[in-house]
């Protein structure tokens, strides 16, 4: 189970998030929805370990990981497909998929994460990461790498964005793979649709918590209530 326990990040003496409290359990998919400025990307970091909080504390099994780094937490099976996927260069689809060899991975099983993301495997598999693919090809990559992965928790910063109209389907589609391999997700999205595919959400607002709940439900009082936010960002 992984947990944030009372977690505060200020930056510039600018409190971005204010006591937030999160628990997430095996089994479940889980979405962490709000308008853009909420704090979702930030919650995001700090449960990979790019960021540390102020305060509160970062817990897995009952162990405190808040000290730990984005690579002491990948090792715990902790891993992010980032909003804007990083810019690897000069190397095949297929070594990136299996970190150059590392992650021992069958074709039969490239090809079945290449297709599940939209990339027929006979066209892409053997093609050079550079410059020619696009923002949607290099997105789709680093999740075909993820559900290669099978990591424990898999944290997906914004999956649709720069994906076109076939985003919510193929939310859909991994989100049932990932739960096949035992994989617990956290969406972090502003899309109430993208939202209502997972099991369980949380809305936060100016950096609180306002309402958590299964996804229908929060996803209806996002609807009802995000236009006229309850929270002014950066009141106390």
């Amino acid at each position: 189970m992984l947990c944030l326990r009372n977690v505060e990040y200020e930056k510039n003496g600018r409190k971005i998030l204010h006591g937030v409290n999160m628990t997430f359990r095996e089994g479940m998919s889980y979405s962490i929805l709000g308008p853009n400025g909420a704090g979702k990307s930030t919650i995001a970091k700090i449960l990979i370990g790019e960021l540390k909080p102020t305060a509160g504390e970062v817990l897995l099994d009952g162990r405190d990981i808040t000290g730990l780094g984005v690579t002491e937490r990948a090792r715990l099976g902790i891993s992010m497909a980032w909003q804007e996927p990083a810019r690897y260069e000069g190397i095949r689809i297929r070594e990136y998929l299996t970190l150059g060899g590392k992650l021992k991975a069958e074709e039969d099983e490239i090809r079945e994460v290449l297709e599940l993301v939209g990339l027929p495997s006979e066209l892409y598999a053997g093609r050079m990461i550079d410059k020619t693919l696009s923002g949607g090809e290099r997105k789709r990559i680093e999740l075909a790498s993820l559900l290669l992965l099978k990591p424990r928790y898999a944290i997906l910063d914004e999956p649709d964005s720069g994906l076109d109209i076939t985003a919510g389907e193929l939310i859909e589609e991994l989100l049932g793979r990932f739960k096949r391999t035992g994989t617990t997700v956290i969406l972090i999205t502003h899309h109430d649709k993208i939202a209502g595919k997972t099991d369980f959400a949380y809305f936060v607002c100016a950096g609180r918590l306002v309402k958590k709940g299964f996804s229908r439900e929060v996803v209806e009082y996002y609807r009802k209530t995000c236009g006229r936010c309850l929270f002014v960002e950066g009141s106390p």
